[in-house]
């Protein structure tokens, strides 16, 4: 045991001593593991602390104990008889409001409020108090800030929410009801529900979702009431009944933001392997330059094994250095994530330290710092002390070396189960592993390729200038491998985000291209169709489409009712046709949104599927739904229209087009079957400007308050302000990567001035100018930061392809303007790197080769 110590004495003494002339390069190379361990200990960190804040504010999210649901006003849960509990009603119906001060208006979700909502936390506004003064008993309501600021609305003005005029008693920041993405449709505007029926909005056949808050007061000690939830699930749905409790909106929140979570994650990730390609291509330069060193130990006696544990130390102590330092900043950069996020979060994020992250981050940049720094330090075990006579370099062939197979296995096991960890799921780590793997072969290839053709096909005749700079490519100690791979995937990370952020907005954008229609009105009675349409064509609008809408529910498929389904589990029938709600239209004839797929509108003859005699009327259904519930052409489905049931026959199926701004309906019956039934219409037209289409929705909501629009362009800008968030979260994650692959190029080719130095004094005492070696330099950089980037933009549109087409069912056509702006952003960085470097090399004086002062 202490001759073990004595042993390990001498190898860290020696391992200190030898470092002192290169420690500032040492801590160079590992600087890209301190951005990527900041990145991991930062998400995690903040992951955890997020978690932690769901699990303390889950009351907060709900606002309640229990959230029961219903479009029927009167709906009746037994088991609330049973328990002491206090009550708020909450009614939501979506209706214009109209703002005098400016004679616009706005499609917003209104809902009515009785009762002390929301029991826990609370609806946020400005001012503060307004969350309570509004319901004082005076007409007041809340408006959504956004629509406060977009239509120039203030505290004390006034809206009109049907027939009843509000003060706006103070602008609506958040509440635990509210939902980011319905809230692009239609922003919340609370009002008293003593003035429901003043509006005159709410009448027999309007489209209202009825809640209910509960707060349980002395429940009983064993009382559980999601289990109670759950066993009682068949009989609220048969009531049409939705609930939530605490627990079901925490486990929702915890899932969505570990999606997020799971993304940050990859993200940090691929800085962290960005800064492994740059541990792996650093040490390998630097032990290059150290195997005179290691000669001269063999000489003196140290063993092959010493050797190696001397240059180990030395890079698992500057490891541990750079990974204790990224720990550092990630806890800080933790502190700003809050803020990055602040639009998306559900909860209040508190800054505590997260000792288990930093713990891990710690660990893990110890451990990719050794293993990725293991293939080049394998090499030292070979080293010859005859080096020293013969000042030749290790040439011994690293492939048949057995152990560096080993490492490759241990470093793709790291990978695949880094990933696991960070994602929680094999396939997914999997899928991660293999892109990156194809990433790395394919850029690698790239850079061998190039190495390749350079040195076999430059025509040598070129100038001694272009000579010698693509020479510089493939001679000993080239920065080609390693810059091709850091910085082409650092770039196709980059671009990919904006090539897929860019399809988005592009999708989004073309659906109010050209003449397609970019307003709706909807909730028109029979009576209201013709003066509203009549209205439309006075303002110079088409009529692009007036469609009337009936709202039923499915009663039995085959004779198989949602009762069946329920008291049998061996039907073979699910239960979601019947648990909708259906709104259809009827007509003979197909949209421009649909194609038929099987069966026919109408028949000349009776097929046999349909069997002799049939007098049913046959409806449509979009083939996919169909095809997912089971419900085949011939089959016989029973409406339930308002009481009436109506039976009819799958006669076709259809592919629909969601994504146009048109009435698509998952049903359609034929024509003289539905006219007599309870209906809406909703009429489609296309305003061309945000003027004209302001002026209609004000005669509109004017003489007909019930009346609702939707303003597409207006809901596009919504959606075009959150997607700049999410794009200016995304960039600012990206970051990370980008400041990894930045290290990684500023290391490896400062690390390399040994070899250019050596080269530009030699150049220099042959007579070579400064201009002529820093234009050697500088080409030599073009050509490494054009071939990066260019590596990593084709990558980039690959991916961006495949997710085009495989995610998104669209097709990607790439801008070429941004292409040609990320490819002369990474050239002209990496220039400017490798000239700031190239200009200390050319000022040393030609003397200090003979001097052999070379550091």
């Amino acid at each position: 045991m202490p001759e073990n110590r004595a042993n390990f004495s001498f190898l860290w003494r020696m391992a200190l001593r030898d470092s002192r002339r290169s420690r500032s390069r040492l801590l160079l190379f590992v600087s890209s593991i301190v951005v990527g361990i900041a990145a991991l200990v930062a998400i995690n960190s903040f992951s955890d602390n997020l978690k932690a804040d769901i699990e303390q504010q889950a009351k907060e999210l709900l606002g309640a104990d229990l959230e029961l649901s219903s479009d029927n006003p009167d709906f009746t849960y037994g088991l609330l008889d049973t328990l002491q509990y206090e009550v708020s009603y909450e009614n939501s119906f979506a209706s214009m409001v109209f703002f005098p001060k400016n004679q616009q208006s706005r499609l917003v979700d209104v809902r009515t409020l009785s009762g002390d909502f929301p029991y826990y936390g609370k609806i946020e506004t400005i001012p503060a108090t307004a969350a309570d003064s509004f319901r004082d008993g005076s007409r007041k309501a809340l408006v959504d800030q956004s629509v406060m600021i977009q239509y120039d609305i203030e505290v004390g003005d006034s809206i009109r929410v049907g027939l009843v005029t509000l003060k706006v008693e103070g602008a609506l920041v958040s509440s635990p009801s509210q939902s980011l993405g319905a809230t692009l449709v239609a922003p919340l505007v609370y009002i008293p529900m003593a003035f429901q029926e003043d509006t005159e909005l709410v009448k027999r056949g309007s489209r209202v979702n009825y809640r209910r808050f509960y707060k349980f007061t002395n429940p009983p000690s064993s009382f559980d009431i999601d289990a109670q939830i759950r066993l009682d699930s068949d009989s609220l749905r048969l009531k049409d009944i939705g609930s939530e409790t605490v627990e079901e909106r925490k486990a929702e929140t915890g899932e969505t933001f570990n999606n997020l979570s799971n993304f940050l994650n990859l993200v940090a990730f691929v800085a962290l392997l960005l800064g492994c390609v740059g541990v792996a291509s650093s040490v390998h330069i630097y032990i290059k330059e150290k195997i005179k060193s290691v000669a001269i130990l063999r000489c003196l006696g140290a063993s092959r094994k010493q050797t190696f544990f001397i240059f180990l130390l030395q890079i698992g102590g500057i490891g541990l250095i750079g990974a204790v330092l990224g720990a550092f900043f990630g806890t800080l950069v933790q502190t700003i994530l809050p803020t990055v996020f602040a639009d998306f979060l559900p909860v209040e994020v508190n800054f505590t330290i997260s000792w288990t992250s930093i713990t891990t981050g710690i660990i893990t940049g110890l451990m990719i710092t050794l293993l990725f720094a293991m293939i080049p330090l394998l090499g030292i075990r070979n080293t010859s002390p005859l080096i020293t006579l013969r000042g030749m370099g290790n040439d011994s062939k690293m492939s048949k070396d057995k152990l560096i197979w080993l490492i490759y296995g241990l470093i793709l096991l790291f990978i695949i189960g880094f990933a696991f960890v960070q994602t929680g799921n094999l396939q997914d780590s999997l899928v991660f592993t293999t892109f990156i793997g194809l990433s790395f072969s394919f850029l690698t290839g790239i850079a061998y390729t190039f190495m390749w053709a350079v040195k076999k096909y430059f025509p040598s005749r070129a100038s001694f200038l272009w000579r010698q700079s693509l020479a510089n490519l493939y001679r000993p100690n080239n920065q080609t491998l390693v810059l091709i791979a850091s910085i082409g995937l650092g770039t196709a990370l980059i671009a990919t985000l904006y090539f897929i952020q860019t399809l988005l907005l592009t999708e989004v954008e073309l659906t109010t291209d050209k003449d397609r229609p970019n307003l709706m009105v909807f909730d028109m009675q029979g009576y209201q169709v013709e003066p509203i349409r009549a209205l439309a064509i006075n303002h110079g609008l088409p009529i692009l489409q007036e469609v009337p809408v009936v709202t039923m529910r499915i009663q039995s498929i085959n004779g198989v009712t949602y009762d069946n389904i329920l008291a049998d589990s061996t039907i073979d029938r699910r239960s979601s046709p019947f648990r909708r709600e259906w709104r259809v239209t009827y007509r003979d004839s197909l949209i421009t949104s649909e194609t038929l797929v099987r069966g026919q509108l109408s028949y000349d003859e009776t097929p046999d599927w349909l069997g002799e005699g049939n007098t049913l009327p046959l409806v449509s259904l979009e083939d996919d739904y169909a095809q997912r519930n089971r419900i085949h052409l011939g089959d016989t489905i029973v409406w339930n229209v308002q009481g009436v049931p109506i039976a009819t026959r799958l006669g076709n199926t259809r592919t629909i087009d969601w994504q146009r701004v048109q009435t698509n309906f998952l049903a359609l019956f034929p024509s003289n079957v539905l006219e007599q039934a309870p209906q809406f219409h909703v009429l489609i037209t296309r305003v061309e400007s945000a003027e004209q289409g302001a002026l209609f929705q004000r005669e509109i909501v004017k003489s007909n308050p019930n009346v609702s629009v939707i303003d597409v362009g207006l809901i596009l800008s919504t959606i075009d302000d959150i997607l700049g968030k999410i794009s200016f979260v995304i960039r600012f994650m990206a970051l990370f990567s980008i400041l990894t692959g930045l290290l990684v190029l500023i290391s490896s080719v400062i690390l390399s001035r040994f070899q250019r130095i050596r080269e530009s004094i030699l150049l220099r005492t042959m007579g070579g100018s400064q201009r002529q070696i820093l234009i050697i330099n500088s080409l030599e950089y073009f050509f490494l930061g054009s071939l990066a980037s260019l590596s990593g933009i084709f990558l980039a549109l690959l991916g961006s392809w495949g997710l085009a087409f495989y995610s998104f069912d669209t097709t990607f056509v790439p801008n070429l303007l941004p292409i040609l702006l990320i490819y002369a952003s990474i050239t002209a960085l990496t220039l400017l790197i490798g000239w700031a470097n190239s200009r200390g090399i050319v000022s040393r004086p030609p003397l200090e080769v003979l001097r052999n002062e070379l550091e």
